[in-house]
């Protein structure tokens, strides 16, 4: 009896342990467009994981904006949208992390790709807007998000404080400013000030 006991135990456990922690594509693609404006959710494409893991297209977009799903082997919820005109650059992010290049890597990487003209960003400030929030905070099976917070992000490689008019640093809460000034990855933040 109480090795039948222990065995439908270890059953039990091991088919919790062999769940998928990855949310449906309809669910992910409901958190994604949290990150998205309201004017641009219905055309904007979405990528998510698929039941393997494995970074997919969720949905066809067709307004320039693509939308990205919270990477479920990452802590809590982070999920982001932003212009199309972005998209070699995110995309070549994500393919020097898989192939094992750390944070400051993938930075000096993509640094020399855009010295070189071979990585393209935009000429002009290109938009990205980002959402996270706790994992408790988020409903798997539906893909609401509560008490999330979001902050905007503007990409033009190598803009400065002179030119933009924008501090180099932090200033008021919800104040823009250009972080990472006069670099290949300058861009200009802005975190909504918040109450907590």
């Amino acid at each position: 009896m109480k090795n039948l006991f222990l065995l439908s135990m270890m059953i039990c456990f091991s088919s919790v342990i062999g769940q998928s922690k990855i949310p449906s594509a309809e669910s992910q693609i409901k958190t994604a467009l949290y990150a998205c404006p309201e004017m641009h959710q219905e055309g904007a494409k979405v990528l998510g994981y698929n039941q393997k893991g494995e970074l997919v297209t969720l949905r066809e977009g067709h307004n320039g904006m693509i939308c990205l799903a919270s990477d479920p082997n990452r802590e809590g919820i982070s999920v982001s949208c932003y212009s199309d005109k972005l998209e070699a650059y995110m995309a070549r992010g994500r393919e020097l992390i898989a192939e094992g290049q750390t944070e400051v890597e993938k930075r000096d990487t993509r640094k020399q790709e855009i010295d070189a003209g071979t990585l393209m960003m935009p000429k002009e400030p290109a938009a990205a807007y980002m959402v996270t929030a706790k994992k408790e905070d988020h409903d798997i099976e539906s893909g609401v998000l509560k008490n999330s917070k979001i902050r905007y992000v503007l990409y033009k490689p190598y803009m400065t404080g002179a030119e933009t008019g924008l501090p180099t640093k932090p200033g008021a809460p919800g104040m823009p400013w250009l972080m990472d000034a006069n670099t290949h990855r300058s861009h200009i933040m802005i975190t909504p000030a918040t109450d907590n």
